[in-house]
Formats: structure tokens, sequence, C-alpha cells
């Protein structure tokens, strides 16, 4: 019983831990002792994800270590990345954890021997990019159809041959205005900077194209100076570089506007063609034809339409002549028959009056007898004996006295 004291101090003194908290130990501790430095080997087994990531293997004689470099370091280092390479890459010693395997994560990867101004070009490349000259947002689209194009290049480059032969073929009515300065030596990128100024003074383009031919880095080393670049910041005219080849990337493509892998692309990116325009304009002109055409064909129709409609001033005053005469027939058959109407209605007045004339009554025979004051005599009593009357016949009257009277 007393000999557990012992080990049971020691478990608590040593706890048990997970695999995952080992391996995040261990890792944290590489990272401390030793952070970022520049590992040279060669580059083997090189496989590109999906996701835009790189994975390959890094090796000299004796040994060989994993490294991984994530898609947005690869861009910048996409010309040295092919097998069998022997490069510095610029890594942090780490250890991924869901496998347990020691590997490198790589910042950044040069040539092997170029060390020293490789260093200087991420160096500027940080400062530049922290400073926000890089920002996507102040980047400016080149006009879709300028009406003149600066080329900043060297008069006997090969670059500027290649930059006016696809101008020319794309649209030889864009004028092409050249502004020379050195490409290459001690001094190029000051007076490449100054071109740049000079071409926004003088106000005679409106898109820059800045090129040069391929080379080493040291060849297009001008191209890396902090100067040309923020020259070409400072421009109020877009600039698209072309400089070297498509793996070539300098510190004046992160500065410019628009990046073009050669200077022809760069010449192509800004010169609409004059084949496309005039295709363009064609096929604009057969969709107005066309439209026109249906306009017209509606127009033609309303037309008809209301020519079926229209009627002579002739034809208008008959058809009004026409309608009064049969409104005048249907006005006097009207007239007649209430005319008719009236006359039936008067004369059976006229037959109910004659039935209730007296004089008619008189001549069937009737007669009225009036007393000596005029007044019809109704009833015996309203006459005494001896009192004049008046008796009325159809042809004539009689006066008479009352000799008696009697009630029947």
């Amino acid at each position: 019983m007393h000999d557990d004291l012992p080990r049971r101090s020691v478990e608590a003194r040593n706890p048990t831990v997970t695999v995952s908290e080992l391996l995040r130990s261990v890792r944290d501790i590489l990272e401390r002792r030793f952070p970022l430095m520049w590992v040279r080997g060669e580059l083997t087994n090189l496989s590109r994800a999906p996701s835009g990531h790189c994975y390959f293997t890094l090796k000299d004689a004796a040994a060989q270590v994993d490294c991984v470099m994530f898609r947005s370091r690869v861009a910048v280092a996409e010309g040295e990345l092919r097998n069998g390479a022997q490069v510095e890459v610029r890594a942090l010693a780490t250890l991924y954890e869901p496998r347990g395997r020691f590997q490198l994560t790589v910042e950044a990867l040069r040539p092997a021997g170029l060390g020293p101004l490789y260093e200087r070009f991420l160096r500027l490349k940080d400062k530049l990019e922290r400073e926000g000259l890089f920002d996507p947002a102040a980047k400016r689209e080149p006009p879709a159809h300028p009406r003149a194009i600066g080329v900043v290049t060297s008069l006997a480059a090969a670059a500027l041959r290649d930059v006016l032969t696809t101008l020319k073929r794309r649209n030889a009515a864009i004028p092409v205005i050249v502004y020379p300065a050195p490409v290459q030596g001690e001094g190029a990128a000051e007076r490449l900077a100054a071109m740049i100024r000079t071409a926004n003074r003088r106000a005679e383009c409106d898109v820059l194209l800045l090129v040069r031919g391929g080379g080493s880095l040291e060849d297009l080393w001008q191209f890396n100076e902090e100067a040309l670049a923020r020259a070409m910041r400072a421009s109020a005219i877009p600039v698209v570089t072309g400089v070297g080849h498509e793996t070539d990337f300098t510190i004046a493509d992160f500065a410019a506007d628009r990046r073009a892998p050669t200077p022809t692309a760069a010449a192509e990116l800004v010169s609409p063609s004059r084949a496309e325009l005039a295709a363009r304009v064609a096929d604009c002109a057969r969709c107005l034809a066309r439209d026109m055409r249906r306009w017209l064909q509606t127009a033609f129709q309303r037309l008809d339409g209301a020519a079926g409609r229209l009627v002579h001033p002739r034809e208008r005053l008959a058809s009004y002549h026409q309608l009064l005469l049969q409104l005048s027939a249907r006005l006097a058959y009207a007239f007649a028959h209430e005319m008719h109407a009236c006359e039936a209605k008067v004369a059976r007045l006229q037959a109910a009056l004659a039935g209730m004339d007296p004089a008619a009554v008189l001549q069937r025979g009737y007669s009225i007898t009036y007393d000596g004051s005029g007044r019809v005599v109704r009833h015996f009593s309203s006459v005494a004996a001896g009192e004049r009357i008046r008796t009325t016949l159809a042809t004539g009257s009689i006066e008479s006295e009352v000799r008696k009277t009697e009630e029947r």
C-alpha cells in the first residue's frame, strides 16, 4: 500500500497527453527554435493540387524534406517551380499534425546563387505591398478604344519591334508615340520613370506600355527599382507592363494597372482589333437594318389599316345624305302614324261628345222644360199650377201654362 505513493507522485508530475497535444507542442518548439530561414537543395517530386497549392521535395546528397507552398505564394515563384532545379527556399520548419509529418512551409523561392538580389526583391515587394502600392482597388482598366498609345522602352529593343508590328497588324489607325529610355544598366530605372512622367506631362496618349524582352534576374533588375514603381502608380495614364517572358515577375508588374505576359501580349491587350471592330460594326449594321425593316413593315401595316378606314369626302357626304333620307322617311312615317292615331282619337272623342250632346237627344224626340226662372224642370214638384214654363224641342220651343201636376 505504501509502495504505491511514490509512483502516484511521479504520475502526477508527468500527466498523460494526447497525440494531438504532443504534436502541437513539438510544432510550437520547432517554429520557435527555427524561424524563417533560407534552405538550399534540389527541387523534386513537384505536384500541383486543384486548390493551387504546390507540394515538392527538397533534397541534397544526404537527406530530403517535404515542402508545401501555398497558392498565394506560388504566383511569384512560378518560373522556378520545376523538377531538378537548384533552388533556395525561405521556409518555416513545422509539423503537419494530421499526419505527424515534419515539413517546410515555403514563403519564397529563388534560384540558388541569387540570394542577395532575390532577398532585395522580396524586401522591396513586401515594403511596397504594405504601403498599398499594389492595391487592386487602385488599378485602372486600359481604355477600350484609345486615341493614342504610348510605348516606354529602348529604341534598340526587340520588344519595340514586336509591339509596333502587333499594333500595326491589329489597328494601324491608332497613333503610337514612343518614349525612348534604356531598359538595362545602371540608372535605367530612373530614365524609365522620367519618361513616364514626361508622357503624363505631354498628355498625348490614353495608355502607356512599359515593355522589355526576356532576360535573367540581373537583366530585368531595373524593373525592380522603387523609383520606377512609384512613378507608375503616380501616373495619371494607365500603365500596362509586358516585361520578359510569361514566367518573369518584376516589381513593375505588381505596380502596373495591368500586366501582360509578353510585350506582344501587352500590345494586343491595349489595341482593339480593326477586323473585330469592323465585324462588330457590320453586325450592328445588320441588326439596325433588320430592326428598320421590321419597323417599316409595321408602319406599312398601320398605314394600310388607316387607308382602309379612310373615306373620300364625296362618299362620306353621300352616306350622310342617304342617312338623312332614311331619317326623313322614318320621321314622315312616324308623323303620319302619329297623325292617324290623333285623328282616330279625335273621332272617338267626337263620337263620345256627340253621344252626350243634348241636341242629339232632342232629335230622338226628347225635350227639355224650363221654369219661369230658366231652370231645368227635373221634378214635377218644382212647378206649380198656373206657372208658365218653356219646353225646348229639336226644332224649336213651346211656351205653356201648367194646369196641373201629379206624381207618377
